[in-house]
């Protein structure tokens, strides 16, 4: 019963005949055809180039496929086995369609080339299995094929991606980052580390206790990160505006309210009271400048007018905080 219970369902790639070898390469080129095909779908709007890319590596996969079923024909009949790599043991799981589209332009073109070198690999491994001098020889010919001098996505790229294209696919995909991670982020940043100031160091000055006022900080900052982060995904599904999936937007403007509140909360841990609340204060100045950085770097903000709106905003605030504290 545990013998049942712990043997694996996958077989080794060893344990193959040349007939299996030759049908687990059929349904691997078909597998990944169809993958070049929905990298191309999800692709084609925002990155027609690389769409076209993908579709060409498709068609190369086909031919692969064609080659390969004319020599199983030739050998074994037209009775194809049914073989698949989720059926043997040295082959990692693809991801599904629906993971797809969600995938970076960036992550699909590493991922192609990581197919491409595993394709690779396989086909080294099945011909030093194979008798058949024939076979052999097509499964050597298509491991030179996948192992070119570079890979099969780059080459193609240098076909379709003229440079000004691919700066223009750079751009977009650096405009969906902004969109998707930054902005959201930004604004989760800049509500946690700025709303939070008040009631903390009102709370410090008003009490004088480091417990109280870092257990008022993390209720202030976890509260607001929840707020944020929900607000965020609700208000916008990302369908017409473009601004990526609802729970990204959502994570990166949840995490980052927490964290601009906990910056400045996280010092009342300290005991002293004068300690934690002058290292608190340096704190506050640290993420004050960091999102005038941030402002200027990815949102193309003149770098002055973003300290002086986040710096004497934040500033002011701090101010108000501490002087409702000593009322």
């Amino acid at each position: 019963m545990f013998n049942a219970f712990f043997r694996s369902r996958k077989r080794p790639l060893a344990s193959l005949s040349e007939q299996e070898v030759l049908a687990l390469a059929i349904s691997n080129e078909e597998d990944d055809g169809r993958i070049y095909l929905a990298y191309a779908d999800a692709l084609r709007q925002a990155y027609p180039q690389s769409a076209k890319v993908f579709e060409d590596m498709a068609e190369e996969e086909s031919h692969h496929r064609q080659l390969l079923i004319d020599r199983h024909v030739a050998r074994f009949g037209p009775r194809i086995p049914l073989v698949r790599r989720e059926h043997v043991r040295e082959f990692p799981e693809r991801k599904p369609d629906w993971l797809i589209a969600q995938m970076p332009i960036s992550q699909a073109r590493s991922q192609a080339e990581a197919m491409e070198v595993s394709a690779h690999r396989f086909y080294l491994e099945a011909a030093s299995r194979t008798t058949d001098a024939d076979t052999r020889k097509l499964l050597g010919d298509l491991a030179l094929a996948e192992k070119a001098h570079e890979s099969l996505a780059r080459r193609l790229g240098e076909t379709h991606l003229a440079e000004d294209a691919k700066m223009e696919e750079d751009e977009t995909a650096h405009r969906q980052f902004v969109l998707t991670w930054v902005q959201p982020g930004l604004a989760g940043l800049m509500d946690g580390s700025v709303s939070t100031l008040a009631p903390i160091f009102a709370a410090a000055f008003a009490t004088g206790d480091t417990t109280q006022t870092f257990l008022v900080g993390l209720s202030a900052s976890v509260g607001a990160g929840i707020s944020m982060g929900f607000t965020e995904a609700a208000h916008d599904d990302g369908v017409i505006s473009g601004r990526g999936a609802p729970w990204k937007r959502g994570l990166a403007s949840g995490v980052m309210t927490a964290l601009g509140g906990l910056g400045h909360a996280l010092p009342y841990l300290i005991p002293h009271f004068a300690m934690a609340t002058a290292i608190a204060i340096a704190v506050v100045f640290v993420e004050l400048w960091a999102i005038a950085f941030i402002q200027n770097r990815y949102m193309e903000t003149p770098f002055f007018r973003a300290v002086l709106q986040v710096v004497l905003g934040g500033g002011l605030v701090l101010a108000a905080g501490i002087l409702i504290g000593n009322a």
